[in-house]
């Protein structure tokens, strides 16, 4: 289904009009218009008022369907925590212990180091 005519079939279902779409998300009328007929096609961020106009979840604008599409099986995602370096106690100890050291350089030898470590990083 074009998107255009998801938003109208939407818009109808929750007997709306394009007046009233048009309060509700600060788009023209004839713009609306433009975009249930196909002429024109909304950002994400008109996707995303026209949603909330509607009173409906962003995907049902591509879903025809009351609950989500069901994810295909993808691999487990790891959480923020486990990608952050420095997460767990063995790397949080090492992290301290370089900080002390690090404190203890001067300037100059902390910009070498630095670079060292980048040069190292590249390889």
């Amino acid at each position: 289904m074009v998107i255009g005519e998801r938003l109208r079939a939407l818009r109808e279902t929750k007997t709306l009009s394009q007046g009233e779409i048009e309060k509700r998300t600060g788009l023209l009328r004839c713009y609306i218009s433009r975009v249930e007929n196909g002429h024109t096609v909304p950002s994400i961020e008109t996707l995303e008022k026209l949603a909330r106009a509607l009173e409906v979840p962003l995907y049902q604008l591509f879903y025809d369907s009351e609950e989500p599409p069901q994810l295909p099986n993808l691999p487990e995602r790891k959480t923020a925590d486990e990608i952050a370096w420095g997460s767990s106690p063995e790397e949080t100890r090492f992290l301290n212990r370089m900080a002390r050291l690090l404190e203890r350089l001067n300037e100059n030898d902390r910009r070498l180091l630095l670079h060292m470590a980048q040069r190292m990083a590249e390889r």
